[in-house]
C-alpha cells in the first residue's frame, strides 16, 4: 500500500496527468408548493452544484473545519496528513488512518468506490490533483457540498437542511450548519434525527474546530450551544411524496422526459399538507385498538385545485397512494347524489317520508339503528343516514339517474345500478369523491382536480401552463340549496358531529361500509373541499369504526388547521342555470354502468377488497 501511495503522490507532481472524466449529473425535477417551498426532488440523484455565495460564511466553513483546515493551502491532497496516515498505518500492520481532503472526498464520490484498497487510494489522490488544477476551490466546495450524503437519504447540502431542519441551507445557524458537517464522519452513526446524543457530541467537536480555525468566536460557540434546534424525525415533506408521485408521471407526460433541470410550481400548500399529514397519522394511532391500518386525505378547493393529499400514514414504508390509486366502496357518502337526483325530480327538504322496511327486488337494507323512525322529514333521513329511506328514494327516481347526477358533478369511476348502489356499493377513490364534494360547495360547478400550475426550465423559460376553466355548472338551483341546506345538518345535529368548528359555514356526509370496511367523512366551505378516507389495505373489517368517529375527528383537525390557511367562505349556491342539469358536462372516461351486484375492483397490490353486499347493511 504504502508503495503504491508513493507511486501516485510521484506522478502526481509529474508534468502530466491522465484527461479528467466528466462530471455527470441527470437532470432533477424540484416540486415547490404554492408559496415556492421545496416539496421534493425526482429523477438524478444529485442536486445542483451549492451556490457558496448564498450561504453564510459559517456553513462552508463548519465543513472545512472539521473535515479539511488546509483546504485553502493544499493542492489536492494533504502531505502532512498522509505522512501522519502513513505512520499510523504502518504501526498498526493495516490501512487504519485516512487522510482524505475535502477534495479527495470530493474525487471519491464523483468517480471511485468507497474501497479500502491502495489502488482506489492511488487514482483518488490523481483525480485529486487533476479537480485543482480544472477547478477553483470555490467550485471543489460547491461540488463537495452538493454531492455528500447526509443520511437519510438526503445527498447534498440543501436536501440535508430540508430534511433535518425544514429550512433551505442558507437560513441554517452556526449550531445547524455544526451538525450538519458533523455528520460526515459517519451518516448512520451522528444522523442527528436517530442518534440525537451522539449528533450531539460531534457538534461540540465541530464548533471547538471552527473556533480553533477562526470561523466563529467562543462567544458564538457558547451561543450555538446553548440553542435546541428542532430535528425532525421524519422528513416535514414525507406527506407530500404521495402527491409528487401523483403528479410526476404527469410531468413527464406533460414536457417528456427531461433533458435540463426543471421546476414544478403545484397546487399545494404544504404546511396545509403536513396539517393532513400529522393529523392522519395521530388519529389511526388514537384507534389502534380498533383496527384502522390506514388513512387518506384529499383538500380540493373551489377551482379544483389539490391543496392537500396525503395517500397513507407513512410514505417511506408505504408508497402506495390510496388517494388516488385506492377503490374502495364509498358507503353513505355516496347518499347526497341520491338526495341531489331526487331534490332536482322535485322533492323538497320537508317532504316526509317513512322510516320502513322495505325489499326492493328481494333485497331488504338495514339500517345501523335497530329501530325504525317512522315518519320523519327528508332532512332529518340525510341527517341520520337512514338506508331504507335512500334505498327508496333512489329506486324511485331511477338508479340509472342516480348513477348521471354522479357522472356529472365528477365520479369517474365505473358505477353499479343494484339495488344496493344507492347505500353506496360503487368503488371510488377519495380524489375523485373530493372532486364531485367541490360542486356542493361552489355553487354548483363541476371542476376537474389538478395539481401542476407552471412547468419551468433551468433558465426560467415556461415549458408549459395551467390553462384555468372555470367549473362547468352542474347543478341547478334550487337543487343545490337545498341539499347544501340538509349536509349542514349532518354536522349540526346528525352523525358527523365531530367534524364541526365553530365558526365557518361547514356541511358533509359520513359514510360507512359494511363490515365497518371502509369509513368516510366528505365535507365541505364554499371554497374548500376534504374528503378522509380510513380502513385497511388488507380490506378485513375495522372495530366498529364509522365515518363519524374516526374520519370525522380527522377532518376535523385538519381543517381546523387548513381553513386558518387557505381561501374559505361560506357555502355558495351559485345562480340559478335553468339548463344546468340538461347540459352535458365533459368527464374523464367515467366507465360504463353496470348492472347486478357490484363487482370488487381492488387497487394494484390490495387484494379483493369488498364482497357482494345484497342483502347487507350500509351504516352511516
Amino acid at each position: 500500500m504504502l508503495a503504491s501511495i508513493l507511486a501516485a503522490f510521484t506522478l502526481a507532481q509529474g508534468p502530466s496527468l491522465p484527461k479528467l472524466p466528466d462530471i455527470k449529473r441527470e437532470p432533477q425535477v424540484t416540486y415547490v408548493d404554492r408559496s415556492g417551498a421545496v416539496l421534493g426532488v425526482r429523477g438524478g440523484q444529485y442536486a445542483p452544484p451549492v451556490n457558496i455565495d448564498k450561504l453564510p460564511a459559517y456553513v462552508p466553513a463548519a465543513f472545512i473545519a472539521i473535515e479539511d483546515r488546509r483546504f485553502y493551502e493544499h493542492s489536492g491532497f494533504d502531505a502532512v496528513g498522509i505522512a501522519r496516515a502513513i505512520v499510523t498505518d504502518i504501526a498498526k500492520g493495516r490501512a487504519a488512518q485516512g487522510a482524505s481532503t475535502i477534495t479527495q472526498q470530493l474525487a471519491r464520490n464523483l468517480y471511485l468506490t468507497n474501497d479500502r484498497t491502495a489502488e482506489r487510494k492511488a487514482h483518488e489522490l490523481l483525480y485529486s490533483v487533476q479537480l485543482e488544477q480544472v477547478y477553483s476551490k470555490k467550485q471543489i466546495l460547491a461540488l463537495y457540498l452538493s454531492r455528500t450524503y447526509f443520511g437519510a437519504g438526503a445527498y447534498g447540502l440543501e436536501a440535508a437542511a430540508q430534511r433535518y431542519f425544514n429550512k433551505p441551507a442558507a437560513n441554517l445557524t452556526v449550531r445547524e450548519a455544526a451538525m450538519l458537517a458533523g455528520i460526515m464522519k459517519s451518516p448512520t452513526n451522528y444522523n442527528p434525527a436517530d442518534n440525537p446524543q451522539k449528533s450531539a457530541d460531534r457538534t461540540k467537536l465541530v464548533l471547538d474546530a471552527m473556533v480553533d480555525t477562526g470561523a466563529i468566536r467562543a462567544s458564538d460557540r457558547a451561543r450555538a450551544l446553548s440553542q435546541t434546534p428542532k430535528v425532525w424525525k421524519t422528513s416535514p415533506t414525507g406527506p407530500a411524496q404521495y402527491f409528487i408521485d401523483y403528479i410526476d408521471g404527469q410531468t413527464r407526460q406533460l414536457v417528456g422526459n427531461p433533458k435540463q433541470d426543471m421546476v414544478v410550481e403545484t397546487t399545494l400548500d404544504l404546511p396545509a399538507e403536513q396539517a393532513a399529514g400529522e393529523a392522519a397519522k395521530t388519529v389511526v394511532a388514537r384507534y389502534a385498538k380498533q383496527k384502522i391500518g390506514q388513512a387518506a386525505v384529499v383538500s380540493v378547493d373551489g377551482q379544483g385545485r389539490i391543496r392537500a393529499m396525503v395517500g397513507g400514514i407513512e410514505y417511506s414504508t408505504s408508497p402506495f397512494n390510496r388517494a388516488v390509486d385506492a377503490h374502495r366502496q364509498a358507503g353513505s357518502a355516496w347518499k347526497p347524489f341520491v338526495y341531489l337526483t331526487a331534490l332536482e325530480a322535485g322533492r323538497t327538504p320537508d317532504d316526509m317520508v317513512v322510516d320502513e322496511p322495505i325489499t326492493i327486488a328481494n333485497w331488504t337494507p338495514r339500517n345501523f339503528e335497530p329501530e325504525f323512525l317512522g315518519s320523519i322529514t327528508l332532512e332529518h333521513a340525510l341527517a341520520e343516514s337512514v338506508n331504507t329511506v335512500a334505498a327508496r328514494l333512489a329506486d324511485e327516481v331511477g338508479r340509472p339517474q342516480v348513477a348521471s347526477t354522479a357522472r356529472r358533478v365528477g365520479i369517474v369511476s365505473p358505477i353499479n345500478t343494484d339495488p344496493a348502489m344507492a347505500l353506496g356499493t360503487t368503488l371510488v377513490t377519495p380524489l375523485e369523491m373530493a372532486q364531485a364534494y367541490t360542486a356542493f360547495g361552489n355553487g354548483g360547478g363541476r371542476v376537474a382536480a389538478y395539481g401542476i400550475e407552471r412547468i419551468r426550465g433551468a433558465n426560467g423559460q415556461v415549458l408549459w401552463r395551467h390553462k384555468d376553466i372555470a367549473p362547468a355548472p352542474a347543478i341547478n338551483n334550487p337543487a343545490l340549496g337545498e341539499l347544501d341546506r340538509m349536509m349542514r345538518q349532518v354536522l349540526v345535529s346528525g352523525t358527523g358531529t365531530r367534524a364541526a368548528i365553530p365558526g365557518y359555514d361547514l356541511a358533509g356526509k359520513t359514510g360507512t361500509t359494511s363490515d365497518y370496511k371502509d369509513a368516510w367523512f366528505c365535507g365541505f366551505t364554499g371554497s374548500l373541499t376534504t374528503v378522509v378516507w380510513m380502513g385497511r389495505d388488507d380490506a378485513k373489517p375495522m372495530r366498529r369504526i364509522t365515518g363519524g368517529i374516526a374520519p370525522a375527528e380527522l377532518w376535523h383537525d385538519y381543517m381546523r388547521v387548513a381553513l386558518k390557511r387557505l381561501p374559505s367562505g361560506p357555502i355558495a349556491p351559485g345562480p340559478a342555470v335553468p339548463d344546468a342539469v340538461a347540459q352535458p358536462i365533459p368527464v374523464v372516461d367515467p366507465g360504463p354502468a353496470t348492472a347486478g351486484p357490484p363487482v370488487a375492483q381492488p387497487a394494484p397490490g390490495l387484494g379483493a377488497q369488498l364482497k357482494d353486499l345484497f342483502g347487507l347493511s350500509s351504516k352511516p
